[in-house]
């Protein structure tokens, strides 16, 4: 069964009765009261409370149809604030999108002066075969913006890898991380050479190894390395990394130990590729 809806009156029209009546007693008390003495007195004993009755009625309907009006304004209010806020908070990240866009270019502009002899074209990275680190990868420039094979690739504070395949818009590149990769490196300090190894296994810890050092070479912790001169495919000079826990190996006759690399292989985004290959006349020398 139905329920019968309810009818509700309006509070405009509750007080627009009230009023009426309000009015058509003061009328009769002001006509009647002085002529009617007992009608003085019912007007002093009744009406007069029931005025203040009805004034109090009259008031908290006002009331409450001013904060009617007050709760739509606020709920209006409330509305503009979140689409403003909700603004702002699209230009905060788009902001900090730009920001770091900034310093990464910043970071290369630096690393372009640090290598000013050599010319460099800068590339964004547009894919990673590796969904964790940048082992290999590839860039949004290639043979016709002059891309070769084995062209250096450098980032950050240093050497990130080599170009290894390369169409006419996109190259692939080998990171110095890849199990694949090998660089003939030197220790700045002693130019004593070495061998650095990629090892995804272990770049997991933050570094990749160096081998192949000489079992007399003074090295110590926290010495740099960088590529070798007797590099057939990297340029000299570049840096690779610093070095940590050198040991003698097994055969007392070489050392090695661990490279942390100054590219922060987890975040690239931008590099810059060097349009100059390495000039060797043997070209069955490693990398």
């Amino acid at each position: 069964m139905k329920r019968k809806q309810q009818m509700e009156i309006p509070p405009k029209l509750v007080l627009l009765i009230l009023s009426f009546i309000c009015i058509v007693l003061l009328v009769t008390t002001m006509i009647f009261s002085k002529s009617i003495p007992v009608l003085n007195t019912i007007c002093g004993t009744v009406i007069i409370p029931m005025e203040k009755g009805i004034n109090s009625i009259g008031d908290f309907v006002c009331e409450r149809i001013q904060n009617v009006k007050n709760s739509k304004q606020l709920r209006e209010e409330n509305k503009k604030l979140k689409e403003k806020v909700s603004d702002l908070t699209r230009e905060v990240k788009s902001l900090e999108s730009d920001q770091v866009e900034l310093d990464n270019l910043r970071k290369l502009y630096a690393l372009d002066r640090k290598y000013e002899d050599y010319a460099t074209v800068g590339a964004r990275i547009i894919a990673a075969d590796n969904s964790n680190w940048y082992s290999t990868f590839t860039i949004d420039k290639g043979t016709d913006d002059g891309i070769q094979v084995d062209m250096n690739v450098i980032a950050g504070d240093g050497l990130v890898g080599i170009v290894y395949s390369v169409g006419n818009n996109y190259s692939k590149v080998r990171s110095i991380i890849d199990d694949t990769s090998f660089v003939s490196a030197m220790f700045s300090t002693t130019t004593d050479n070495c061998l650095v190894n990629g090892d995804l296994k272990s770049i997991e810890d933050g570094y990749i190894t160096v081998d192949h050092v000489s079992k007399d070479a003074r090295v110590n912790d926290g010495d740099e390395l960088i590529t070798s001169n007797v590099s057939s495919k990297f340029l000299p000079g570049i840096t690779i990394g610093y070095v940590s826990d050198i040991e003698l190996d097994s055969n007392n006759l070489t050392k090695s130990g661990k490279v942390i690399p100054v590219v922060d292989f987890k975040h690239l985004e931008e590099v810059l590729v060097i349009t100059q290959l390495k000039i060797t006349g043997d070209e069955e020398k490693k990398e």
